[in-house]
């Protein structure tokens, strides 16, 4: 997969305690993405969940619209060393849509329009900490920052966000993501600077 990226114009800033090591602040939003951004229509979008065991819940647009939403407002550390501080969003906890499976995963490979995937521990999309958001800044959320919806988990790098998100796969073993397969962290915690494997 090709890897584009597009420019930005960042603003360096001092550090302060809401910026973790290696990184600096900056007020855009710089779209960075492998590969060409999906342009996915909310008609025929879903969302899925499958169990290790084959079982598989899955949501469409309206149904998720339907769900009781949350604003959370948080700061994005990105592993190519910018943070944007108290971006505002709007989406559905992965609380909610996980409540009703049962499940003895330990892990969670994120699959994305487009193929990109991740993984991360399921842990940490539970108690608070990660949401499918479609909404940023009062607005929807825009293709090239992951819409019509893309995965929130803000205490881990960026990447681990997946952007255009479709599905999440609950496994018993971790299995490496596409960036954690070409040698990037498999957990992506920016206060210790998991940015590749070894770190």
């Amino acid at each position: 997969m090709a890897i584009v990226s597009r420019g930005f114009q960042g603003r360096r800033r001092p550090s302060d305690h809401r910026l973790p090591p290696g990184q600096y602040e900056t007020v855009d939003f710089p779209v960075l993405s492998a590969g060409p951004t999906p342009r996915v229509d909310r008609d025929t979008w879903r969302f899925s969940v499958v169990t290790e065991g084959g079982e598989r819940h899955s949501w469409t647009w309206p149904q998720l619209m339907a769900l009781p939403a949350e604003r959370p407002v948080v700061d994005l550390h990105c592993v190519t060393k910018w943070s944007k501080f108290g971006t505002a969003w709007q989406g559905v906890s992965l609380d909610m849509l996980l409540a009703q499976i049962h499940t003895e995963a330990e892990f969670a490979l994120v699959h994305a329009y487009g193929g990109y995937t991740t993984n991360l521990p399921l842990k940490d999309l539970l108690d608070g900490q990660a949401w499918i958001a479609y909404g940023y800044d009062g607005r929807d959320l825009t293709p090239e920052h992951g819409g019509p919806a893309r995965l929130l988990v803000p205490h881990l790098y960026l990447w681990k966000s997946a952007k255009w998100v479709r599905g999440i796969q609950l496994l018993v073993r971790d299995e490496p993501g596409f960036w954690e397969s070409a040698g990037y962290h498999d957990y992506g915690d920016p206060w210790r600077e998991q940015r590749y494997q070894g770190d």
